[in-house]
């Protein structure tokens, strides 16, 4: 009876410890498809440069890729200007990749820092994963916030880069530089 009741305890065990975990993958899930959805949904609030390409909306994710499939389901059908939202995912950023709003991941090939000081200056929206214990220095930072994704803005950083951020998304920051 005992051996029984050890094996009913352990089986429970382990269900418990599985939905836990189950439930903790789909939390992180939810998490970066909210993520992933806010790079696409911060371009109406953006105001880039008349000299900024004018073709389609191009989000870039640069070195790690917390989203994977997320980002493309966020950006499937979207559109911005009348004009497709594409992704591209690069290892390595630089100025002819065209980006307008560039997720910063870093990677073994370039580190968050080189990534962001190739884009200095150009009309990106840079944004990075502000709960690393040393956010990079971009103009919007992901964070959580009781248990929810929020974002803090730069807008030092967004305006040498040429961009206007409106009112409204300051509005819903957590946290506005100036």
């Amino acid at each position: 009876m005992a051996l029984a009741n050890l094996h009913r305890f352990a089986f429970a065990a382990s269900a418990a410890v599985a939905l836990a975990s189950s439930a903790t993958v789909r939390a992180a899930e939810l998490e970066q498809a909210v993520k992933a959805t806010y790079l696409v949904k911060f371009a109406p609030f953006v105001t880039w440069p008349e000299t900024a390409a004018q073709g389609p909306l191009k989000v870039c994710v640069q070195g790690r890729d917390p989203f994977g499939e997320l980002l493309d389901r966020a950006v499937a059908g979207q559109t911005f200007r009348g004009k497709p939202v594409t992704v591209s995912r690069l290892a390595r950023i630089d100025a002819a990749a065209n980006c307008d709003i560039a997720y910063i991941g870093g990677s073994s090939v370039q580190s968050e820092d080189e990534a962001l000081s190739t884009l200095r200056g150009l009309p990106v929206l840079t944004v990075a994963d502000g709960d690393q214990p040393r956010p990079a220095p971009a103009a919007v930072l992901l964070k959580i916030v009781d248990g929810r994704v929020r974002f803090a803005v730069d807008l030092v950083l967004a305006r040498r880069a040429g961009l206007d951020i409106n009112s409204k998304l300051l509005a819903l920051a957590v946290s506005v530089k100036k």
